[in-house]
């Protein structure tokens, strides 16, 4: 049965995971025990900026746990190395978001030889016995995206026009899903897909080559950019505006970073989708802690096995900065509201 047939998504109030984080921790002499978090790279700013924080935070509040931090830069054999180290070092819990979903597999096989159970992070690893699962609905991320891209070039190009597709890392298994999810209304629609690209690492420079040379042989035929995150949305943009391109695309994007809600304010990019990484780390670390006491856990469904929650992603335009990112605080207005976006956050009423 395929992650769509079974997906499920919720708020973060609506929650019913079962997890128990009741009773007192078992004395490892010293912590309350050790915490592995694994995270995939530095390009995409959330993991620095919100999940690494978030998650360490929630592990503070839970109990006296040690969390051994490693970021992988992209590179799958470096994770490797930080997996092992930490599974020398005798961590109890490993937190795991694979920069390659297939490679990772071998992981969670080391890791399930000592004992220790793995939690699968915004991207479920390719196979292995997980303990848990926490992401969001993936292909819905993909669907918002092409719902709000559709619909702008329906309303600018009725007669149907021509887009590219910036996709995100072959590696990744998610960049998989919000292709599956976006193709699913673009086919549907009069658009044509001129060409499109799978962007090694998520690379915002990557992107912005291949969308340079696509200019070159498409030109004023590119009506839109379905941007598979923020990061590549950024290199579209930068080679749009080095192109010097006159009928701006619609640009779309993924996980709301302050950049792109200010390219969003600045009208540069049309949408992004917004992630609420706050119950997402919240959770993860309370899972973490629970297997770390021995304790078990159950979730709202269960992917290949797994048992899996799917938090609900959320479509940003302009007109949603305020009731979502700023209204849930990821962003304030003085952070979006800088100078040089200053008239543009007044003319769009934010503030």
């Amino acid at each position: 049965m395929s992650v769509s047939a079974r997906s499920w998504a919720a708020s973060f109030g609506a929650l019913v995971v079962a997890v128990s984080l009741g009773g007192c921790a078992a004395d490892t002499g010293g912590a309350d025990g050790t915490i592995a978090l694994l995270l995939p790279d530095a390009k995409t700013a959330r993991y620095e900026t919100f999940d690494r924080p978030l998650f360490e935070q929630r592990i503070a509040e839970l109990g006296d746990y040690r969390v051994m931090y490693a970021n992988a830069d992209q590179d799958a054999a470096k994770q490797q190395q930080q997996a092992e180290s930490a599974l020398a070092s005798g961590t109890d819990v490993l937190v795991l978001d694979p920069v390659d979903a297939r490679a990772a597999v071998s992981l969670v096989a080391s890791a399930n030889a000592q004992g220790v159970p793995v939690i699968s992070y915004d991207r479920l690893v390719a196979g292995g016995d997980l303990a848990y699962y926490v992401s969001f609905d993936n292909e819905k991320v993909g669907r918002l995206q092409a719902e709000a891209f559709v619909a702008e070039l329906d309303a600018r190009h009725p007669e149907g026009a021509g887009v590219l597709m910036v996709n995100g890392s072959p590696t990744d298994s998610n960049a998989a899903l919000f292709r599956e999810g976006a193709r699913e209304l673009i086919d549907a629609s009069d658009l044509e897909v001129l060409a499109e690209y799978s962007t090694p690492d998520w690379s915002p420079d990557k992107a912005q080559e291949w969308v340079a040379g696509q200019i070159s042989q498409y030109g004023e035929r590119i009506a839109g950019v379905y941007a598979a995150n923020d990061g590549t949305a950024s290199g579209a943009v930068a080679a749009l505006k080095a192109a010097g391109v006159e009928r701006w695309p619609v640009i779309t994007g993924q996980d709301a970073e302050l950049t792109a809600i200010q390219r969003i304010v600045a009208g540069d990019q049309h949408m992004t989708v917004y992630k609420a990484i706050r119950p997402q780390a919240e959770l993860a670390a309370e899972v973490a802690v629970a297997l770390v006491r021995g304790e078990s856990v159950t979730a709202p469904l269960e992917i290949d096995g797994t048992p899996a929650t799917l938090l609900d992603p959320v479509a940003v335009t302009v007109d949603d900065i305020m009731g979502t990112v700023v209204a849930d605080g990821f962003w304030s207005v003085e952070e979006i509201c800088t100078p040089a976006y200053a008239d543009a956050c007044a003319a769009a009423g934010i503030g």
